[in-house]
């Protein structure tokens, strides 16, 4: 993930540097959702405040790292009123569940928080097969809906969501919404991996995003680029266990947790990289592909219109693989 940022970012300054266009390059860069981000964007008006507005915005509604986050109090059981935005990613949730046949599921919280991989304090043992039945028993997004009032009506009183898994998307999506609102039609919005580009980078073409794969060594972890795609108008996501694993009772455990199981994920895939043209649900099906059988991904994945992705595997001896979707090698460049 550095070195794609560092691809994207470096080159960008250096241009920007010499930029003498109409309306100049601006960069915008700090921590926000317990993560960073680097914005790049061309427009005569500085947009950074609308920017910070709307990253306050979605904190206040799906972060369960703020305690008075909408999402915050209906796992509480505080308040069931959403909100627009609340209601917005529950909404393309329950859409990725049904069309991943239950790989995505943001009501696993419970069943993460057992792994050390949610809002809580780390896991210090392995969780027992009892606690993981009694958590999957609250999951279930399906059987989750919101009123006519945009109240939601949750599975149990102990069923909580963590969109985690698709709020960046989300929030980058927000970002860009308000960039062309406001006339900006050049830019690069990346938060914590997650990336939204329309129009032309500062050097007058698409955008080059270099694509991390993982390359695991023994109990270490290495990155090198395996592939540099050209875009524009679009959105790209990457979901790895490389990126946020724990070390419980000596094991090392990746983040992509089951929902069926309420385990992390059995198979050989390290990362999956989704382009689509939202980056809601380029996170979300990153995120499902990690759990699912890498054929099944795949077939899931070419039935959508204008998504394509990228996997990484490793084989027996710890060295990747790739496997495509058929639309995704006419973005490498």
């Amino acid at each position: 993930m550095l070195q794609r940022k560092l691809l994207i970012i470096v080159a960008a300054i250096a241009v920007i540097a010499g930029c003498t266009t109409r309306k100049p390059y601006k960069m915008l860069e700090g921590v926000a959702w317990n993560t960073t981000f680097h914005i790049i964007y061309s427009s005569s008006a500085s947009l950074d405040d609308s920017i910070h507005d709307i990253m306050r915005q979605v904190e206040l509604s799906i972060s369960p790292y703020c305690d008075s986050s909408t999402i915050s109090k209906i796992n509480r059981n505080e308040s069931m009123i959403t909100d627009s935005m609340f209601h917005k990613v529950f909404l393309k949730s329950k859409h990725i569940n049904n069309i991943s046949q239950g790989a995505f599921d943001p009501t696993i919280a419970p069943v993460i928080n057992l792994w050390g991989f949610g809002s809580g304090k780390a896991a210090e043992h392995t969780p027992s097969q009892h606690q993981i039945d009694s958590a999957l028993q609250l999951m279930g997004i399906d059987e989750c809906f919101l009123t006519p009032s945009d109240t939601i009506v949750k599975k149990h009183p102990g069923t909580e969501f963590d969109f985690s898994a698709i709020a960046k998307g989300y929030g980058c999506d927000a970002i860009a919404e308000m960039m062309r609102r406001n006339g900006c039609l050049n830019f690069m919005i990346e938060v914590g991996g997650e990336i939204v580009v329309d129009g032309n980078s500062p050097r007058g073409t698409d955008w080059n995003v270099m694509i991390d794969a993982p390359l695991q060594a023994h109990d270490s972890i290495l990155h090198d680029g395996i592939a540099v795609i050209s875009v524009t108008s679009c959105a790209i996501a990457t979901s790895g266990n490389y990126r946020n694993f724990r070390n419980v009772d000596g094991a090392i455990y990746g983040h992509s947790i089951s929902p069926s199981t309420g385990r992390p994920a059995e198979n050989s895939t390290l990362s999956v990289t989704v382009v689509a043209p939202e980056c809601i649900t380029a996170d979300a099906l990153a995120t499902a592909c990690m759990v699912m059988n890498i054929d099944s991904a795949i077939n899931m994945i070419e039935r959508l219109d204008n998504v394509s992705a990228l996997f990484v595997t490793a084989d027996e001896n710890g060295q990747w693989q790739l496997r495509t979707t058929s639309r995704f090698p006419k973005l490498i460049h």
